[in-house]
C-alpha cells in the first residue's frame, strides 16, 4: 500500500493530529519513505513512546542525529523524560527540516480514543509544516460521544449534539469542518464501519481517504 502517494505526502515537515492511528501512520509513512531512499525522522510535539525497534536520538545537538542520518534507515528523536516518554526534540525543527528530507510530527495526543476535539492550546503544530493530516479512528462510529472522544463536552459542542449521542458520520463532518486544522483526513479503521467511513469521506470538502492502516487496504 502506497500510503505516501495517497495522502500525497510532500518533502518537509508534515504534522499528525487527530486519533484512531496516529503513531501507526507516523511510523508506515517514515518505512515507506525510508524504503524510497529518504532520510526520514519521526519525532513530536506533545508526548509519545520511542518507537519499538528504531534508533532513537536524545541527546542535545546535531552531532547525534547526522550520525543516526548516516547510518541510514528510519530514527526518531526526542527529549527523555522520567515518564520514559520523549517529547520535541532540543533543536529546533528548522534545523530538523534541514537534516532530514521527510520530518514526520505526531502533534496531537487523543488518550489512546479514536476521535478527537482540540483545545485552544492544541493541536501543537509547527510553524515549518507543510501539510497536517488528520487521522479519524472509524471505531469510534456509533458509540456515545462521551465514550469515543477526547475532550467529550468540547466534541459535543462543535457537533452540536449532546455526549450521550451516537456518534455519526454527520458529526464527525461537523467537527472536522468547525475546527478546519487540518490539509487532509485520514478515516482510519474503515474496515470497522466501512459505510459510515465512506460517508464522511463524502461529506467532508477536503482532500480524505477511507482505509485501514493495519490492512493496508483503501476503502
Amino acid at each position: 500500500m502506497d500510503w505516501v502517494r495517497t495522502l500525497q505526502i510532500r518533502p518537509g515537515v508534515t504534522a499528525i493530529i487527530g486519533g484512531g492511528g496516529k503513531t501507526s501512520l507516523l511510523r508506515t509513512l517514515g518505512e515507506e519513505l525510508v524504503k524510497a531512499g529518504y532520510k526520514v525522522l519521526l519525532c513530536t510535539t506533545t508526548k509519545i513512546f520511542p518507537f519499538d525497534g528504531l534508533p532513537c536520538v536524545t541527546e542535545t545537538g546535531t552531532d547525534a542525529l547526522l550520525a543516526a542520518r548516516a547510518q541510514g534507515g528510519l530514527i526518531c528523536a526526542g527529549t527523555l523524560l522520567d515518564s520514559g516518554k520523549l517529547t520535541a526534540p532540543a533543536a529546533p525543527m528548522t534545523q530538523l527540516e534541514a537534516l532530514f528530507d521527510y520530518v514526520l510530527v505526531e502533534a496531537d495526543g487523543s488518550a489512546h480514543l479514536p476521535l478527537k476535539a482540540h483545545a485552544p492550546h492544541e493541536p501543537v503544530i509547527p510553524a515549518e509544516t507543510a501539510q497536517t493530516i488528520c487521522v479519524v479512528g472509524a471505531s469510534g462510529f456509533a458509540k456515545p460521544i462521551r465514550e469515543a472522544a477526547h475532550r467529550p463536552e468540547l466534541y459535543a459542542r462543535l457537533a452540536g449534539a449532546a455526549e450521550t449521542d451516537l456518534v455519526t458520520p454527520g458529526l464527525a463532518a461537523a467537527v472536522l469542518t468547525a475546527e478546519k486544522l487540518h490539509s487532509r483526513v485520514l478515516v482510519n479503521q474503515a474496515e470497522l464501519a466501512v459505510p459510515e467511513a465512506k460517508e464522511l469521506v463524502g461529506l467532508l470538502g477536503c482532500p480524505a481517504v477511507a482505509g485501514s492502516l493495519k490492512l493496508e487496504k483503501i476503502f
